[in-house]
């Protein structure tokens, strides 16, 4: 029945013609018959002739067809039965092995044909999800006869008996052993490159007698060359305090797992009376080149430095990963660096346009602080500087009125909106109180800026902003507050600075010190002594820590809600809405005046997000805890926020990380 519909599509339909052709010849009979005889005589005769050629024709085609069909058979069948590849049909329902090739036997080791058997077991553990759900490629490796195969397939209907439809599938084997062992081997073989640096040379030297030098040298080298050693690579002694270390990438993850424990060992090395030598290394890998590995490294290394050192920092292609860095920073700044650091602000002030200040998003009395004194820097080089800031959000609300009913200050405070229509090119943005792009008060402003100064005491994040003209990041200082503080006692003489000015700055000091209780150095205390000097009354600044009946009731029944997790932690978590920020940040503070309370975390509602706040005795390092979980801050202060979040979910992750700080 095909053949007869073929034939009739190919040949030439002529019955009309002839029909013309034997009403001409009626027509023609009727005038003469003569001729009208001769044409109904042509016209048979060509009938005759076009059928029988039609007929041959026809023949000729399907015998062609036949042909053409019969080698495609053969050669489909040729493919199958002789192709190189191993070739298995089975149904994938009921795992019944069809057919297979015999490249496909001698791979499975069976001699005859594996009829009436089951795929599982010609191959173990092979997956058949990826073909019902419509895929050509399996999405793993499939491990047979210890050789790994790539496997492409293919899944179609056949009809069984009656109307019923059975799934076939067909699958095509790609061995892979040798490429997947040679990017194996690759991978196992690239270099990793890593830069290592005693913390606190300097002090470990002025800690020990002459004759001990060379004794904690040698011990020091001794550690490393044994740590090392487990790498198989090559140590070389840089400098009197730098190594650098390239090795494997195949020795990089045991060195992972054991957490890089030459930063337990190099603190197993006594100087001094509390004096140990701490170790910061950066790590580089994923790299294309060796100049890049070593950038890397580098970049691991500062980073690792900027967080306050005693830690490993690894820059891998994309980003960072931190380990270690639990033990509590020591002050290591020097007034040279604070003046040389005035030096290049103070020119940045002189070149720019016009100065823009910016803090992080709910600016606090640190944030205040800290940008009220630049304004002072500014202001004693012509200038005058604009504050951007969210009037309506934000934690220091008696600051800002004391200092926005100050002359100085008209038109100085502008909104984000504002601030991103007005600036100009050639402005200079100072950002302070964060180092991370996603805290700002404006990432739109701080994107439309090309000349950026960054002013911060938190320990970086993997996330920072970079490429920034000026960078004075301490994280052993108190708070930005003190940073802007040294800063000023170069730029500035005390009568210059505005007592209100004066005043902001402590409050900002005493705010992140807590009252000169946490994080406090001799530096602190000298920061202080000129504010004080500049006219600071140490009275009206506690007034601006005075709180509320009502602020007083929402503290405490935060409070009354902590509960203490792992004997030492205090956990306080409100599943409604509407808890203050400054009442959270001051009942995670109070938490830890408890008895026994080394850490505290408060859980809270604000909208659709869940926010964090967290505060320690300087024992358990918070913002290790919280970078787990998006978060960020200093050892002893942190805080976070998780966007459109579950709030029973953070607390439980909240206290996986917790105890994942523990067991590591």
């Amino acid at each position: 029945m095909n053949n007869k519909k073929l034939s009739r599509l190919l040949e030439p339909n002529l019955k009309l013609y002839f029909l013309v052709m034997a009403a001409f010849s009626v027509v023609t009979a009727t005038v003469s018959l003569r001729v009208g005889l001769v044409e109904v005589a042509v016209t048979v005769g060509l009938y005759v002739y076009f059928t029988r050629a039609n007929q041959s024709r026809r023949q000729g085609i399907l015998q062609y067809i036949d042909n053409l069909t019969g080698s495609v058979d053969t050669a489909s069948k040729s493919t199958l039965i002789n192709s190189p590849l191993p070739i298995m049909v089975f149904r994938p329902d009921t795992g019944e092995v069809i057919w297979s090739n015999e490249n496909f036997l001698q791979l499975a080791g069976v001699r005859e044909h594996l009829f009436e058997m089951k795929v599982e077991d010609a191959v173990p553990h092979l997956p058949v999800e990826w073909l019902l759900e419509g895929k050509t490629e399996c999405p793993e490796r499939v491990v047979m006869n210890n050789r790994r195969f790539r496997v492409y397939g293919s899944l179609v209907r056949s009809r069984g008996k009656g109307t019923e439809q059975n799934l076939v599938a067909t699958t095509y084997w790609v061995d892979t052993t040798d490429a997947d062992d040679l990017r194996e081997h690759y991978t196992a073989s690239r270099p990793v490159m890593a830069i290592l640096l005693i913390d606190n040379y300097e002090d470990l030297m002025k800690a020990c007698a002459d004759t001990q030098r060379s004794a904690v040298q040698a011990q020091i080298d001794e550690k490393l060359n044994a740590w090392a050693a487990q790498g198989q690579g090559i140590l070389l002694k840089t400098d009197r305090d730098h190594y650098l270390f390239i090795f494997e990438e195949q020795y990089y993850q045991p060195f992972v797992q054991e957490r890089f424990a030459v930063l337990d060992a190099m603190r197993e090395i006594k100087v001094g009376e509390g004096v140990h030598p701490t170790l910061s290394i950066g790590v580089g890998k994923d790299a294309d080149s060796l100049r890049e590995l070593y950038k890397n490294a580098n970049l691991s290394v500062e980073m690792a430095l900027s967080r306050g050192g005693d830690q490993a920092v690894v820059r891998g292609r994309m980003d960072f990963e931190f380990y270690g860095g639990r033990s509590k920073t020591t002050e290591k700044r020097t007034k040279v660096k604070s003046r040389v650091m005035a030096n290049a602000l103070s020119e940045l002030i002189a070149d720019a346009t016009e100065i823009y200040i910016m803090g992080h998003s709910f600016a606090d009395m640190d944030a205040v602080g800290a940008a009220a004194g630049l304004c002072c820097a500014a202001r004693k080089r012509g200038k005058k500087a604009r504050i951007v800031i969210n009037l309506e959000h934000n934690a220091a609300g008696l600051v800002l009125d004391r200092l926005r009913a100050l002359p100085e200050y008209e038109g100085v405070f502008t909104s984000p909106s504002e601030a991103f229509i007005n600036i100009r090119p050639g402005a200079l943005l100072v950002v302070v109180d964060t180092n991370r792009p996603d805290m700002v008060e404006s990432q739109q402003l701080l994107e439309s800026c090309n000349r950026v100064a960054v002013i911060d005491h938190h320990r970086r994040a993997a996330s920072y902003i970079e490429n920034a003209a000026f960078s004075f990041h301490e994280p052993y200082a108190s708070s930005t507050s003190e940073l802007v503080t040294e800063l000023l006692q170069y730029l500035v003489d005390s009568a210059d600075l505005l007592r209100e000015e004066a005043e902001a700055l402590l409050a900002g000091i005493v705010l992140d010190t807590k009252h000169f209780t946490l994080r406090t150095g001799g530096r602190t205390f000298e920061a202080a002594a000129f504010l004080r000097r500049a006219g600071a009354d140490t009275t009206d600044v506690q007034r601006l820590f005075q709180n509320d009946l009502q602020d007083m009731v929402s503290r405490y029944d935060i409070i009354r809600r902590a509960q203490l997790y792992r004997e030492n932690i205090a956990v306080a978590v409100i599943p409604q809405d509407g808890v203050d920020r400054v009442a959270a940040a001051q009942a995670a503070d109070e938490l830890l005046t408890l008895k026994g309370v080394k850490a505290s975390f408060v859980v809270y509602r604000s909208g659709e997000d869940v926010l964090m706040s967290a505060r320690s005795l300087g024992e358990i390092n918070v913002q290790v805890i919280l970078e787990a979980l998006g978060g960020g801050g200093n050892s002893a202060t942190a805080g976070g926020r998780v966007e459109n979040g579950d709030i029973d979910t953070v607390q439980q992750d909240l206290l996986a990380a917790i105890d994942h700080y523990f067991e590591k």
